[in-house]
């Protein structure tokens, strides 16, 4: 229940999410693509789940968002 409330959907305020999305992002070896979606999808989501990578079920909208081909858009 605390991970919804400080990670789940609405949690962040947009000027929020560039540092949130630094934390997400800084294990990653792609960090300029992993930057710039992280950056869309919390803009759309105002949420980032927790640590680097997966998690994503506490924020619905960060992992339901695909590309067209039916991958997933946020990291």
């Amino acid at each position: 229940m605390m991970l919804q409330i400080r990670y789940g959907p609405g949690s962040l305020k947009i000027y929020q999410c560039p540092s949130e999305c630094a934390r997400r992002c800084k294990q990653t070896q792609y960090k300029k693509a992993c930057l710039t979606f992280c950056n869309k999808c919390c803009n759309k989501c105002l949420c980032v789940p927790p640590g680097y990578y997966g998690n994503k079920a506490v924020c619905p909208c960060y992992n339901n968002w695909k590309t067209k081909e039916g991958g997933p858009k946020c990291p």
